[in-house]
């Protein structure tokens, strides 16, 4: 059957991440082409007035709207389960023109403490500036956010699985919290993807993603995406028009081949990470490993209800402190030591002084990022590889 007798929303998964969204032009590529333009142009000033206008539809500007970008829009959105995307520059400006959009001067967000630093400093720092209050809660504790809520109470946000401890909340019944404050619930899905998550599917309103992750999975761009209902997109399609956090043409292209082989990749991530953290779970130089696809994590069994798989990233504590997690890290000569993830090559990192450290020590308290805590974004490169790296540091601390 030709893809346009196939209606999208009969398509797979694996389906979705090949052939969505892509609309052939009159050369009738196969593959998705790049548009690297900054403007378009017009067959008259009346055809430019209509665009310019709205009555009539097309692009005007690279900030605005661009073919390569609008693939990409697409094909997330259908794989999340959206009626819209709109991409930004990044995962940050994602989560940014997301509040711009949505909130004003008064409204208060109720979010995780187990969230992204720079996530923690924009809410405190940047939207605090504009009168927006955000109140921390854990993250599993769902009386905690059902005591947070007040009427001014407009953005429920959370990482789930959270980074790095891996902890997990409900996403159904935090929805249900939402809806009867009459306020948004947005999930933060980078960690896994619609690959092994679908947030919208359990209620949620709105997805976000750092594209930079997963959806990319070799780290070589930067964009961020956001995924809902037409109604709060096109809000937020306002901010990213008009204050410019866009994605750029090729950055979209990159992000778009990168979905195609999402679910590939991402289960061969989940394997590599659970042998790993089954492998660390009995090392002795380790206090405890953090990660929902071991039986002992303590939310594995709602992990396993809400997910169709438990990510690549794992946290462990090793004894002995700072020095001894950076001495393991140290220690390493293959794994990248790099603050990002979601790439093919295993990345690893020391969140207190990196990708955390500028909480507050109370602040790393309460998300539990402690001394001896190592973040390690699992790879596809040979476990056996992945685990006789980590063993150099780790053996000699025993």
């Amino acid at each position: 059957m030709q893809q346009d007798q196939t209606p999208e929303q009969e398509w797979a998964l694996e389906t979705l991440a090949i052939r969505a969204g892509h609309q052939r032009t009159h050369e009738q590529e196969h593959g998705e082409p790049i548009f690297p333009t900054s403007s378009f142009v017009y067959g008259s000033a009346a055809e430019a007035a209509a665009k310019f206008s709205g009555e009539e539809p097309g692009n005007i500007y690279s900030r605005f709207t661009n073919p390569t970008v609008r693939t990409f829009e697409q094909r997330l959105a259908a794989m999340e389960g959206g009626e819209r995307c709109v991409a930004t520059s990044s995962g940050m400006a994602a989560i940014l023109a997301t509040a711009l959009a949505l909130l004003q001067s008064g409204d208060e967000i109720v979010a995780s403490r187990s969230l992204f630093g720079s996530t923690v400093s924009l809410f405190d720092k940047y939207l605090g500036k504009l009168g927006i209050t955000t109140r921390y809660v854990e993250l599993s504790n769902l009386e905690a956010w059902e005591a947070a809520m007040t009427p001014a109470t407009r953005l429920l946000f959370a990482e789930t699985p959270s980074n790095p401890l891996s902890e997990v909340v409900d996403i159904a019944a935090l929805a249900r919290i939402a809806r009867r404050h009459e306020a948004w619930l947005a999930i933060d899905n980078c960690f896994l993807t619609p690959a092994l998550q679908k947030p919208i599917e359990l209620g949620a309103d709105l997805v976000i993603h750092s594209a930079t992750k997963y959806l990319d999975g070799q780290g070589r761009a930067i964009g961020g995406a956001v995924v809902g209902r037409d109604k709060e997109l096109e809000e937020v399609f306002g901010v990213v028009r008009t204050c410019g956090p866009c994605l750029s043409p090729f950055n979209a292209w990159i992000f778009t081949k990168g979905l195609e082989t999402l679910n590939l990749r991402m289960r061969a991530h989940c394997e590599n990470a659970r042998i790993l953290a089954e492998w660390l779970e009995g090392h002795p130089a380790v206090a405890r490993v953090h990660y929902s696809g071991l039986a002992t994590h303590p939310q594995h069994e709602l992990a396993s209800r809400q997910q169709q798989g438990y990510g690549a990233v794992l946290g462990f504590e090793v004894k002995g402190g700072r020095e001894a997690a950076w001495s393991v890290i140290d220690a390493t000569r293959m794994l990248s030591i790099t603050g990002n993830l979601g790439d093919v090559k295993t990345t690893i990192t020391h969140p207190g002084t990196t990708t955390h450290g500028r909480l507050s020590e109370e602040q790393k308290d309460a998300a539990g990022i402690t001394e001896g805590l190592i973040r390690v974004a699992v790879g596809l490169e040979a476990m056996e590889d992945i685990r006789a790296d980590l063993a150099r540091g780790l053996d000699a601390l025993v």
